[in-house]
């Protein structure tokens, strides 16, 4: 049998609803910042990463999944996202376009040749944010903001912001140098790869996992005591607009991004849920901004984020976050001949195009068989197709939950489901009360005309519809 590979998973069922909710929350919240979605190709040229990432890193060095094509060509399977959209702005000239900065977002698999453990596998799917062209602090507040408000929105509730500053480029070099006269007499007491880390990119040994709990690391010199005023400066504006926008954080100073192309505002975004883990860390990002002029684009001020949505569902499950997901049909559809059958197909079709989810038999199972079937589908309601019946234009329907049962007209087939599904959701959805609500006034507090138009689109002339929040309610 046929496995599949190490590292990567089979999203089904009730967990693929999960995702598939979450992506709609993070579409729904980029939507309203204005993020347009980006798609980038799984697979660049190596070189966009072994200079977009860097050529030390442990990314590039050990992780990815390199191979020559038949054209000769030295290919890379996606690690990360940034590099990729990055390649894209500068190759689709975005930088020239008049609406700036250009903000993105994308949502995709990584992959990465790691020990496969929990929350980190081989094929990874990660959802990110960029914004191209903006020095300002504010984009960075947006960015943290942007991602703290769509971890809410997903239900969790203990999340931690963590931000640290890099300074800029003077500020860098003297972090730097400060970290190479302190890891010097030490050096021999670190792990091989921070050995050769020390003159190549000694912020990186900060970022080693083998030494990261030794009492030298620990007491290795801060970024913020090398800030010169005006990084100093950028960083308290950056905090400021966080206050403003009521974003809890705490100042981080062991944050840190070992490629030189970051600069300024570094971040990490924790999750404090129990079994999540010693490494509690949903995602984070930075400002990048030499990164579009190192891979031959114009200078470029940019700042991203990037989390896992494996990870992040995940939270959401030890945190037994409660989800809006439909998991039951409107309507099951039986029947038990040919006839039936054809007229099953056709009213299917008509009903799922009318925005109803239907089902019915496929396996030509008995009636008290396609009866089970419809429970375990969580039918709300049930029709058995009788040739008797759809010869007089007529169907019998039956309420799975109150247990009613009705015969009406084919031809009001679809007002009738239309009216009883969303008083079942109205009275699901909605706790407040009726009472103070004329009859001519709808429950947001609006005064309709009497001819009004419904959220569904039809014109309600005799019994007059009331939308509230795209449901119609009927006063008697």
């Amino acid at each position: 049998m046929i496995q599949k590979q190490k590292g990567c998973n089979d999203i089904y069922g009730r967990e693929a609803k999960i995702w598939k909710y979450v992506e709609s929350i993070i579409d729904a919240t980029m939507e309203k910042y204005n993020y347009n979605y980006i798609r980038t190709p799984l697979f660049e040229a190596s070189e966009l990463f072994h200079r977009g990432i860097g050529e030390s890193t442990d990314i590039v060095t050990k992780e990815t999944y390199d191979f020559v094509d038949r054209g000769g060509r030295n290919i890379t399977l996606r690690p990360e996202g940034t590099a990729g959209v990055v390649r894209s702005y500068i190759e689709n000239k975005m930088y020239g376009d008049a609406n700036q900065p250009v903000k993105v977002y994308y949502n995709g698999t990584m992959y990465r040749y790691e020990r496969p453990q929990s929350g980190r596998d081989r094929e990874l799917t990660q959802f990110g944010m960029e914004i191209l062209g903006s020095d300002d602090p504010m984009s960075d507040a947006e960015i943290i903001s942007l991602a703290v408000n769509i971890y809410k929105m997903l239900g969790l509730k203990e999340i931690k912001v963590n931000i640290n500053s890099l300074g800029d480029k003077e500020s860098r070099d003297n972090y730097r140098k400060a970290l190479i006269d302190y890891f010097k007499p030490h050096i021999k007491d670190l792990c091989e790869d921070c050995q050769t880390r020390l003159e190549k990119n000694p912020l990186r040994i900060l970022d080693c996992k083998v030494d990261a709990d030794s009492d030298i690391l620990k007491n290795a010199p801060k970024t913020l005591e090398y800030l010169n005023e005006a990084s100093r400066d950028r960083f308290e504006k950056v905090q400021d607009y966080l206050d403003i926008l009521e974003i809890k954080y705490e100042i981080n100073p062991n944050i840190v991004r070992g490629l030189d192309y970051y600069n300024h505002t570094v971040f990490e975004i924790e999750a404090k849920i129990d079994g999540f883990g010693s490494n509690n860390v949903l995602g984070g990002g930075g400002r990048y901004n030499g990164l579009v002029s190192q891979l031959d684009g114009p200078e470029t001020p940019c700042i991203g984020f990037a989390c896992g949505i494996g990870r992040l569902v995940k939270a959401m499950e030890l945190e037994k976050v409660k989800l809006s997901i439909i998991e039951n049909i409107d309507l099951f559809l039986m029947y038990v001949n040919e006839e039936e059958k054809k007229y099953a197909v056709y009213l299917a079709q008509e009903l799922r195009m009318a925005g109803f989810i239907v089902d019915t038999e496929y396996l030509s199972r008995s009636l008290k068989a396609q009866f089970k079937q419809a429970d375990r589908l969580g039918a709300k309601f049930t029709a058995v197709l009788n040739s008797d019946d759809l010869n007089n234009n007529e169907i019998k329907i039956k309420n799975n939950k109150t247990k009613e049962e009705e015969i009406i007209s084919l031809d009001v087939l679809i007002y009738y489901l239309d009216e009883k599904l969303n008083t079942d959701a109205e009275e699901f959805d909605y706790s407040f009360s009726n009472e103070g609500v004329e009859e001519d006034e709808c429950k947001c507090g609006h005064h309709h005309e009497e001819e009004h138009i419904c959220n569904c689109g039809h014109n309600h002339n005799e019994n007059k519809k009331h939308c509230c929040g795209g449901n119609c309610h009927h006063n008697e």
